[in-house]
């Protein structure tokens, strides 16, 4: 008996240029924990050339959309003009008000929209053909950001939690809640590890529009990584065009920490020589597991202190915290008031 073995279809070349294609002019979203890289890494991409060049965070997502709510009702969109307009978001735009606003009225049915008339509306005078956004807050906002930008492409950059504490807790970025007293380096570390397993957790669910890399790569092997993240944007990283360019932390280092120089910057490992051991204990206690999952080793060897019940207790409590934060922001009333506090900044 003869038995016929049927091959899948294949699929016709021009559709696979045509996605090709796409994909080399869609929006990408260089997100992470603050202090990971993202800005450099961002840089980097504006280096590369064809990107439009804003170098600011545009926070369209996270603070503007829940701000002005419903951004289909035309009273809302003209208070969101205006608030942007006060702005540096503006300022450094260099867009004119009259034109981006015509757009906005007309086109405008929430954040994501908004983001995108902005940035291509600045690629289309910038002679560019694609935008991309690095407001790290938006790591949270993975699910909406695909709902409003279908095409968006996603990389999560992810550093050492160690690292990434040590620089959010001199820059006071996250504050300890009024009771504890343990070291404030702890609830940096707890912020991290809620960020990046959030953000691993729901890019799972954008399948092939979302990527990782590690900072200590970008930094240790830029080359290898930025032909990888190629490959992944649909456009070529040169490293030798990306230095030329030199654009923002490309050329100066982007760090919290007084002293450093280009030829001097050594951002990696700082951590080593910054906790004490009992500091250090505390902090893999905390975060360990997420650290080991992240492919980073441990530097205690001890277990007993994953399974102390105050820092058990200490996790869970600020797990909540950050949760309740965070829903409160994006899905109530009075995520205004607290977003309106943190737009007072922009």
């Amino acid at each position: 008996m003869n038995s016929v073995t049927q091959s899948a279809p294949t699929e016709p070349a021009s559709s696979i240029d045509s996605r090709a294609n796409a994909r080399s002019l869609a929006p990408v979203f260089v997100l992470g924990c603050g202090r990971s890289g993202t800005t450099l890494l961002y840089h980097m991409l504006l280096s590369a050339g064809n990107f439009a060049v804003y170098r600011v965070e545009s926070n369209a997502i996270n603070l503007l959309e829940p701000r002005f709510g419903d951004l289909s009702v035309a009273r809302n969109k003209r208070r969101l003009l205006q608030a942007w307009y006060d702005s540096r978001l503006f300022t450094l735009s260099g867009l004119d008000k009259e034109e981006i606003a015509a757009k906005v009225m007309s086109e405008c049915r929430n954040g994501g929209d908004f983001l995108r008339i902005i940035m291509s509306e600045m690629a289309r005078k910038q002679g560019v053909e694609r935008w991309a956004d690095t407001t790290p807050e938006h790591l949270l906002h993975l699910h909406r950001i695909k709902e409003t930008i279908p095409e968006a492409l996603v990389i999560h950059i992810i550093r050492d939690g160690r690292d990434v504490a040590l620089s959010t807790d001199k820059q006071g970025y996250i504050r300890r809640l009024p009771w504890d007293r343990k070291s404030s380096k702890m609830v940096a570390g707890l912020y991290w590890e809620w960020m990046v397993n959030k953000g691993r957790r729901d890019g799972r669910d954008l399948g092939d529009d979302y990527t990782e890399v590690h900072f200590e790569e970008l930094v240790g092997q830029p080359r290898e990584t930025l032909a990888r993240l190629g490959q992944f944007i649909g456009q070529n990283l040169d490293y030798d065009q990306i230095l030329k360019a030199g654009i923002g932390s490309v050329s100066a280092p982007n760090t919290s920490f007084a002293g450093d120089s280009k030829e001097n910057f050594n951002p990696t490992g700082r951590w080593r020589n910054a906790y004490s051991t009992e500091e250090l204990a505390m902090f893999e206690g905390l975060v360990g597991r997420t650290l080991e999952e992240n492919d980073y080793e441990l530097a205690t060897k001890d277990q007993d202190a994953r399974n102390r019940p105050d820092l058990q207790r200490m996790r869970a409590m600020y797990r909540r915290y950050f949760d309740a934060k965070l829903y409160l922001k994006a899905k109530t009333p009075l995520g205004q008031l607290l977003v309106t506090r943190d737009l007072s900044w922009i």
